[in-house]
C-alpha cells in the first residue's frame, strides 16, 4: 500500500506539473475561437496530430510534446478528439458568448455585392484559403506574440457583425485604432506566403510563423513586403490604411492554426473568458 500510494502522488505531481506548464497556462483557452493544449506524451521524435483532417502544431516542452490546436468559431461546446498515432485525444471546449456590432456602411456593394464583384470575391477566398490550410514544418521561434502595433482595441476577436442591419460573418481577428501610415510589425519571426488586394480585406499580407501558425493583416495602406521574404521579429510589413471594406483607417490582424481563425488575444496575454 505504501508503495501505490508514493506511485500515485508522482502521477499527481507529473499531471500537476504539465497543468501548470507554461506553454498551458498561456495558451489553454477552450472556446469555439480559442486554442486547446493536449498532451501527446513522450517520444524521440515529434509525433503527428489532426483535427477536422488538417494538421496541428506540435511543440515539444521539456519533454513532453504537446498539440497546440485551434478551434474554429462554428464548433460548438462539448468533447472534441484529435487523432495522433491512431489514438483518439480528447479536449473538452467550453461555451464563451461573443457579443454584436452593428456596422453601417455607405458603399452597398460591400455589403451585397453585384454578380462581377461576387466572382472576384469567390476567386480570392480560395486563393486564401489555400494559403490558411497550407502547412510548412518549420516550428515557430515563439508561440508567444508581439502586438503589431501599438494602440486601443477597437473591435475584438468573434464580435456577430451586422453591416447595415444584416448579419455576416464574426469578427475573425482585433482590431486596432491606430492612425493611417503607422508602421505594422510582424508579432514573431515567419515566412510572407502571401500579399495581395483583396474585396474585402484591401491590400492584405499572410505571414506564416510554421507549422500553419500564420498572421494576416489586412486594409493596409502599402505593403512593404514580398512573398517569400523571410522575417525577423519586428519587421514592418506595411502600413496601416482604410483599404477594402472598412469604414476607417485601422490594423486588422488574425491569427490562425490548423485553418481555424482564433483570438489573437490569447498570444498577447489578453484574452478575456
Amino acid at each position: 500500500m505504501p508503495r501505490f500510494l508514493s506511485l500515485l502522488m508522482l502521477v499527481c505531481l507529473t499531471f500537476n506539473a504539465h497543468a501548470d506548464s507554461y506553454i498551458t497556462r498561456l495558451l489553454n483557452k477552450p472556446v469555439p475561437g480559442g486554442v486547446a493544449v493536449v498532451d501527446l506524451g513522450t517520444a524521440a521524435a515529434a509525433p503527428k496530430a489532426t483535427y477536422l483532417n488538417r494538421p496541428v502544431l506540435v511543440v515539444k516542452e521539456q519533454n513532453t510534446w504537446l498539440a497546440i490546436v485551434g478551434i474554429p468559431l462554428t464548433v460548438k461546446p462539448g468533447t472534441e478528439r484529435i487523432t495522433s498515432g491512431g489514438r483518439q485525444l480528447p479536449f473538452v471546449v467550453g461555451f464563451k458568448k461573443y457579443p454584436e456590432q452593428r456596422i453601417t456602411l455607405k458603399n452597398k456593394s460591400q455589403v451585397n455585392p453585384e454578380p462581377a464583384q461576387l466572382k472576384r470575391i469567390e476567386g480570392e477566398l480560395a486563393v486564401q484559403l489555400k494559403v490558411y490550410r497550407s502547412f510548412s514544418p518549420n516550428t515557430p521561434s515563439n508561440l508567444l506574440l508581439d502586438k503589431p502595433v501599438n494602440g486601443p482595441l477597437s473591435s475584438k476577436f468573434g464580435v456577430r457583425r451586422f453591416f447595415n442591419g444584416e448579419e455576416r460573418n464574426p469578427h475573425s481577428g482585433l482590431d486596432f485604432a491606430v492612425g493611417a501610415g503607422t508602421p505594422i510589425k510582424t508579432p514573431a519571426a515567419g515566412k510572407v506566403i502571401l500579399t495581395g488586394n483583396y474585396f474585402f480585406n484591401g491590400n492584405t499580407v499572410f505571414v506564416d510563423h510554421g507549422q500553419g501558425f500564420i498572421s494576416m493583416f489586412c486594409h493596409m495602406s502599402k505593403i512593404d513586403v514580398k512573398v517569400g521574404d523571410q522575417l525577423a521579429r519586428g519587421t514592418v510589413v506595411g502600413k496601416v490604411g482604410s483599404t477594402g471594406r472598412a469604414t476607417g483607417p485601422h490594423m486588422h490582424w488574425n491569427v490562425s492554426l490548423n485553418d481555424a481563425r482564433v483570438d489573437p488575444a490569447i498570444f498577447i496575454g489578453a484574452f478575456q473568458p
